[in-house]
């Protein structure tokens, strides 16, 4: 029980704790989008399911320790730049992030295609979602765990942190999601920083690293900005009498 006195063990829980929440916002803003997609009756379960799943992937890939510092061994070859498993992950990861972020803002702006591929019904649905999420919990999660590895020596408080630190995605998830439901211009400013995470994962892939402090602080700004921008919006229409003007098309089965 020593390292209960220990204020170096302390510190890094909690540095680790933020760290691991810092990193887990675009985890949380891409659940909180696939789930608004879901019959409203099904969105809090679906979500807490897919966090969930997120602390799991999280817990299990640190507890494999050894063969995820393994990832970062080259695997093979191409044009004189080494690949390795966590290369290969990030760059799927990436053009997977690409992919779902440009599907979710045609689906916002134009409406359901009725030709798509995605199963119908609630169980299908569910499932489906789970699935998506699951891939964004592995491709999120390596970067998260690798980066805890390189922080504290003590696997007890990495799990420790990792377990609070979803808890309070949790607890803050459902807010996130209506907050973002109710602002179509503000999910619209999500996909777009999924769509430029997206793209710093397949760059990483082939080791240009960006330094995350800039994606960020764009975020940061963005953000601000947005803010300012709902806060006039809604004093001009509270003037008007009239509602939001930024509206998003919406096709969800059950609603």
């Amino acid at each position: 029980m020593e390292w209960l006195t220990n204020p170096e063990i302390w510190v890094a829980f909690f540095t680790l704790t933020a760290l691991e929440i810092v990193l887990g916002i675009d985890n949380i803003i891409m659940i909180s989008i696939l789930v608004s997609r879901m019959p409203k009756h099904m969105q809090q379960r679906t979500r807490i399911f897919g966090l969930a799943l997120a602390m799991v992937t999280r817990i299990l890939l640190l507890l494999s320790i050894t063969w995820v510092m393994r990832l970062t061994a080259d695997l093979f070859v191409v044009f004189g730049q080494g690949i390795s498993g966590r290369d290969l992950i990030l760059f799927f990861g990436g053009l997977f992030l690409l992919w779902k972020s440009s599907q979710e803002m045609y689906h916002a702006l134009e409406g359901e295609d009725e030709t798509n591929d995605e199963p119908s019904g609630a169980g299908g649905n569910f499932f489906y979602t789970i699935i998506q999420i699951a891939i964004i919990d592995i491709v999120f999660s390596l970067d998260s765990v690798i980066t805890a590895v390189g922080m504290v020596s003590h696997v007890p408080v990495m799990v420790a942190a990792i377990i609070v630190a979803v808890l309070v995605m949790m607890w803050a998830s459902g807010t996130i999601s209506e907050f973002i439901d109710k602002h179509p211009s503000l999910k619209m400013l999500a996909l777009s920083f999924l769509l430029i995470v997206g793209t710093v994962l397949i760059a990483e892939s082939f080791d240009v690293h960006v330094p995350k402090g800039y994606v960020y602080f764009a975020m940061a700004f963005s953000l601000a900005v947005e803010a300012i921008n709902i806060k006039m919006r809604t004093a001009i229409a509270k003037k008007k009498k009239q509602p939001d003007p930024v509206k998003l098309r919406k096709d969800i089965p059950g609603q």
